[in-house]
């Protein structure tokens, strides 16, 4: 009974829900914090509470931001002829971080998968498309290289490709099976730059 309510088992069970974090890191982290002045950990919380408050999805690329439309889509001198597709926000960091890419970014917040249930229409699959007509001239598809990144390909490719609009796909450099928010600067700028027709 008294470990359902002990602040420290709390805390660690909590830390635990963080992606990567098993129980002897949140057990670290917990204690990290005990260590602390007092106001460390308010401001943590209250980064965290504030952080599902103040972001919202841009409503032209559907990337998190503090403002709508995001920095990227309010900047002029992006090139309008080109749109990067990606699967979540954090693979925008990973794209302009190659130093390669100066156009548009879409979020698709996610990819198809049959097994988890996700199909095109839980995607901004639509969001994509109506941007298309806005002198887009080629949809560059930077999913994940695995299966359900490549069917998201696919099928991207079979709904744009009609509309007259150029699909490539991210080329060499990115290894099967890594997540783009994990692949070092030179393979996604040489990925980039050799991206190959859908």
């Amino acid at each position: 009974m008294r470990d359902s309510v002990d602040p420290l088992r709390r805390c660690v069970a909590q830390l635990s829900r963080l992606p990567g974090v098993g129980e002897r890191t949140a057990t670290r982290l917990a204690y990290w914090l005990l260590r602390q002045d007092p106001e460390v950990a308010s401001e943590i919380g209250a980064a965290i509470q504030e952080l599902r408050v103040a972001m919202v999805r841009c409503a032209v690329c559907q990337d998190v931001a503090a403002v709508d439309p995001c920095p990227r889509c309010a900047d002029p001198r992006r090139e309008l002829g080109i749109i990067c597709v990606v699967e979540r926000p954090q693979d925008i960091a990973a794209i302009e971080a190659s130093g390669e890419f100066r156009g548009r970014f879409h979020v698709l917040h996610g990819a198809i998968s049959p097994l988890e249930g996700v199909g095109p229409d839980d995607l901004t699959i639509r969001a994509l498309l109506g941007r298309l007509s806005d002198g887009v001239e080629e949809v560059l598809v930077a999913t994940d290289p695995d299966v359900e990144g490549d069917a998201t390909a696919l099928y991207l490719a079979r709904v744009v490709k009609p509309l007259g609009v150029r699909v490539t796909r991210l080329a060499h450099g990115i290894a099967v099976g890594t997540e783009l928010e994990f692949a070092d600067r030179s393979s996604v700028a040489r990925a980039l730059v050799n991206r190959r027709e859908l």
